[in-house]
């Protein structure tokens, strides 16, 4: 007797997903609620698990289709497996079998990559998404790597170390379909990779906020004088306390809800011909993940603590490089704040995160000569950018706006204070 899995319910206006991989393959042995295959949404990624215990049966989506809610991905039979027939290939996407056997010679780890995990009930267990993301940083064959954890699972750990003892292991495999390289007269290569679902929704989302905000952005300096000597000062005791460095993001978090509460307009947003107007803050900060940037929310922002900003961040970024986050943590947001310094960057004009009406872009800390008093003095400065909406927010509020946060963040008392 076979059990149908089927596309589980999403989230709320999520109706369709892309199959990411396939974490089992036909003939292996299924756990009840084990995850068999990964899906692609708009916003993150989530594991199907098996609804029974049994054997793998057909797949019947391929990787990189897409799927809608409750359709059917695959099928689990009943048994122990111990009469099950040989692992059925794992369907591939090839433009024709020379191509398919020169893209084999050119890269056998990555076709090592892609045999792993068809091995039978005895071989490796599946990977847990943040190791799949470690073995395809790396470019370290799994199947060669012994693991360290529970029934021998491979752990994140166990990939790293594997990749420090053999820098020059050939890439893994993409868990895409991609298309054979092209060859020119010149020998020069070109390779086609389908985007993923991720990065289409952020490309579209980037393409309507320029088409339908009327954006503009402005810019002003501040200097990080006192909030560095402040960081100085107390990051060790602060960690000691809360567990968590401190950090700057914390700063500005706090002082941007204070801003946002003296300008109302910035953390508004437009719906038809109506302004809705939010009595709270839902900071939306934005961070790295392996498929993209994603952009979690931090909810009551305006009610938290410095402490208590700085641990939600942290537990966002860490979990975006595993690939935990949550959508219901992406949903919402009434103003983002986006820290391109992390990477180096001077300035930039970030773009709106509809439907909210404003982004402030922070970037890096360079000393520059500045004006004090009349002396020239050498100071950490950093650029803020303020992208916002001119249909709602004018002139005169974005800059406010940023002279409330630059004062608060040059003198961190305000903040302390609440003024």
């Amino acid at each position: 007797m076979a059990t149908e899995v089927t596309v589980p319910v999403l989230g709320e206006s999520i109706t369709e997903a892309t199959l990411g991989e396939w974490l089992k393959q036909p003939g292996d042995k299924v756990a009840a609620d084990e995850p068999i295959a990964s899906l692609e949404t708009d916003k993150v990624s989530v594991e199907v698990p098996s609804p029974v215990a049994g054997i793998m049966g057909e797949h019947a989506v391929k990787v990189g289709e897409t799927v809608q809610v409750g359709a059917m991905l695959a099928t689990i039979d009943s048994g122990d497996g111990a009469a099950a027939s040989a692992p059925a290939p794992q369907p591939a996407v090839t433009a024709s079998p020379e191509s398919a056997a020169a893209a084999e010679q050119a890269n056998p780890a990555a076709t090592a990559g892609q045999q792993a995990p068809s091995s039978s009930s005895d071989g490796p267990a599946a990977l847990s998404p943040s190791v799949r993301r470690a073995v395809l940083e790396h470019g370290v064959d799994p199947s060669t790597v012994k693991g360290t954890g529970k029934d021998g699972r491979l752990t994140k750990d166990d990939v790293a170390a594997a990749a420090a003892s053999t820098p020059a292991a050939a890439p893994a495999a993409t868990p895409m379909p991609v298309a054979p390289s092209v060859a020119a007269a010149s020998g020069r290569k070109e390779e086609r990779v389908r985007m993923t679902r991720l990065r289409q929704t952020i490309a579209k989302r980037l393409k309507e906020a320029q088409n339908t905000a009327a954006m503009l952005t402005t810019f002003n300096d501040v200097d990080m004088t006192a909030v560095i000597a402040a960081r100085a000062k107390y990051k060790d005791l602060f960690e000691k306390k809360h567990g968590v460095r401190l950090g700057f993001m914390g700063f500005f978090v706090k002082a941007a809800t204070m801003a946002l509460r003296d300008i109302p307009s910035v953390n508004a947003s437009i719906e038809g011909d109506d302004i809705v107007y939010h009595d709270y803050a839902d900071i939306s900060v934005a961070v790295s993940s392996p498929g993209g940037l994603v952009v979690p929310v931090i909810r009551d922002a305006d009610q938290m603590s410095v402490a208590q900003i700085e641990k939600t961040i942290g537990d966002f970024g860490k979990r975006a490089k595993d690939g935990a986050l949550k959508m219901d943590e992406m949903k919402g947001g009434t103003f983002t704040i986006s820290n391109g310094g992390v990477f180096g960057s001077l300035m930039s004009t970030p773009i709106i995160n509809p439907p909210q009406s404003a982004v402030l872009g922070l970037h890096r800390i360079d000393e520059r000569p500045v004006v004090v008093d009349g002396q020239i003095v050498i100071r950490p400065m950093m650029y803020l950018a303020l992208s916002y909406d001119h249909r709602l927010i004018d002139g005169r509020e974005a800059v406010t706006f940023l002279v409330a946060l630059k004062n608060a963040i040059e003198d961190p008392t305000r903040i302390l204070i609440d003024l």
